[in-house]
């Protein structure tokens, strides 16, 4: 299919990323692969930013869907907007650079009334086509009409239609669907997200239209997200969440608490061997860790997507340094694959002695590690507003969803009453570099105003403000062999106070510079040879002094200023 706009996920080729997204990039990767993945199209960047500047599809765009629909017909068999066998779409947004959780996502459209009863009699299961449709109308309302509903699963499909007015075919379902996916990208949280990770807001979203896999068809059915290591410590081991007889919103809602990936072996052993099977591969195939969506229908596995995963700071050190020692990767990868920032994250305060004793208020499941102390907010719009007046908060919510992600970023840490290590909560957390606890239990979160301390190790909630230590790089053995093959490659010799004795002429920069204006810094480090300074520890200043000559930084911690300065050197 010759296009402008639309790209087959057929395996025969790799499409640029920034054209196609991250999520139809791994389709069409594992696809090529031959791995189980079912057929998908995708609508590209450069549609989206055409729709965005002049608010309309560009020409040619609506029969170029047409053209994919009818691919996706003849690829699996089925009929979209067709009674007998019809095909249900997923449609789902993804940029280039990974935002999870922040753009919208619409599943099984094409089912109607005829649909319906066409899955009820195929299936034999009229209860399977009937949660389906609910699932849509639901879902369509809140993407698409912006007016989210709950419906009475056990009600008249009528009274359905009455709350929620969908358009009358499949394929005006589905035009709907796209601009929606193509809108979601100018949402305050996904401008949010982009705001605080550093991605441009001009490149787009593409929509990818994949043939929808239930995972609620059947007692063998059900959705799942596994990593192929720990993401939080990075351990080698496969990692993840199964929910049967579900679909992946589900799983990501954080409404459920799935069971854990070994609950799946039991319940169907051939699945989750070939589930494991297929991370192994992908994770050689990309050389880094893995996280994969996938469903498994009535005993039969399809993986949706895979990326290269959300991971807390402990488990970025970790997997960098044991994937050099296996060979999946070399130094100079492993050293881009730890930030400045992560790093940091690893060497601040930590629980000292005395928090055995401390009073615990909540205890869930730990999603990200990391010890925070602040008041008690749940409200995201509450949790922005005073941490922007300097305050410490603590959001605390029954779930969270894309909408908070301003709250998030506010916060000092994020703790939830439902969901599990898999959730919108935890792996936004993760990216974030958030302490997070999820799943504390339906209305046993902490207080609001309550001053409390997170823990996102060991999941607990500790009353008031409990003692910290310091964490010190030089004990952390992954830490030491990060900074050897660091200072091995870096522009700028870097080192502790307790090793720069003799350094004659070093420029005293915290005696110099207040830390007011960063435009200051310049001048005065301008042809030092060497500075000191516990503010050369921060990636950006140790840029500065790099720029300005400076060949001898004296600083602790070290490794945050060496990766900065390695990231400058690339």
């Amino acid at each position: 299919m010759s296009s402008n706009w639309t790209v087959l996920l057929d395996g025969t080729s790799l499409p640029d990323r920034s054209l196609i997204g991250g999520k139809a990039w791994s389709i069409a990767r594992m696809r090529g692969m031959d791995l189980p993945v079912p057929p998908a199209f995708v609508i590209t960047t450069a549609a989206c930013n055409a729709y965005l500047a002049q608010g309309d599809f560009p020409e040619g765009l609506e029969a170029e869907i047409e053209a994919g629909l009818q691919w996706l017909n003849a690829a699996t068999g089925r009929h979209f907007g067709g009674a007998d066998q019809p095909l249900l779409l997923s449609v789902r947004s993804g940029a280039a650079i990974s935002m999870p959780g922040m753009m919208d996502t619409v599943l099984n459209l094409g089912i109607d009334d005829a649909a319906e009863s066409a899955l009820a009699a195929e299936s034999g299961l009229p209860d399977f086509a009937r949660d389906t449709h609910r699932r849509f109308l639901e879902l369509y309302a809140s993407i698409v009409l912006k007016m989210p509903v709950e419906l009475n699963h056990d009600a008249d499909p009528a009274d359905w239609r009455a709350q929620v007015d969908v358009p009358a075919t499949p394929r005006e379902c589905l035009t709907g669907a796209v601009r929606a996916v193509f809108d979601s990208w100018n949402t305050r949280r996904a401008k949010k997200y982009r705001e605080h990770n550093g991605i441009p807001h001009d490149m787009g979203t593409a929509v990818t239209i994949q043939a929808m896999v239930f995972g609620n068809l059947d007692d063998r059915s059900g959705t799942g997200v596994l990593f192929s290591r720990n993401p939080l410590t990075g351990e080698a081991l496969p990692y993840g969440e199964y929910l049967p007889r579900a679909q992946g919103e589900d799983v990501v809602s954080g409404k459920f608490t799935p069971l854990a990936l070994d609950a799946m072996r039991d319940l169907d052993p051939a699945a989750h061997a070939a589930l494991l099977d297929a991370t192994a591969r992908l994770e050689r195939e990309h050389r880094d860790m893995q996280d994969i969506e996938f469903t498994v229908q009535s005993g039969t596995l399809y993986l949706l997507q895979a990326r290269s995963a959300k991971r807390a700071p402990d488990a970025a050190v970790r997997a960098a340094v044991e994937m050099v020692d296996e060979g999946l990767i070399d130094i100079d990868q492993a050293l881009s694959r730890v930030s400045s920032e992560q790093v940091r994250a690893l060497l601040l305060p930590r629980l000292g002695i005395g928090a055995q004793d401390a009073a615990i208020v909540a205890q869930g499941e730990g999603a990200c590690p990391g010890v925070a102390c602040g008041t008690v907010v749940t409200d995201p719009d509450e949790a922005e507003r005073r941490a922007a007046a300097g305050e410490a908060v603590i959001l605390v919510r029954a779930t969270t969803s894309p909408d908070d992600i301003h709250g998030m970023i506010a916060a000092k840490a994020v703790v939830t009453e439902q969901g599990g290590s898999t959730s919108h909560a935890a792996v936004v957390s993760r990216a974030l570099g958030r302490p997070c606890i999820v799943g504390v239990g339906d209305g046993k979160g902490p207080q609001p105003g309550a001053l409390v301390t997170v823990d996102g190790e060991t999941g607990r909630v500790y009353a008031g403000e409990l003692p910290v230590e310091m964490p010190d790089e030089a004990d952390d053995a992954r830490l030491a062999q990060l900074i050897e093959w660091a200072r091995a490659r870096s522009p700028v010799r870097v080192l502790r106070p307790a090793d720069a004795a003799g350094i004659d002429g070093v420029v005293d920069i915290d005696a110099l510079w207040s830390g007011g204006e960063p435009g200051e810094l310049p001048a005065l480090l301008h042809g030092a040879a060497a500075a000191r300074g516990a503010t050369l520890a921060n990636p950006d200043t140790a840029r500065i002094a790099r720029a300005q000559g400076v060949r001898t930084i004296v600083t602790e911690p070290v490794l945050p200023a060496l990766l900065a300065l390695l990231g400058e050197a690339a």
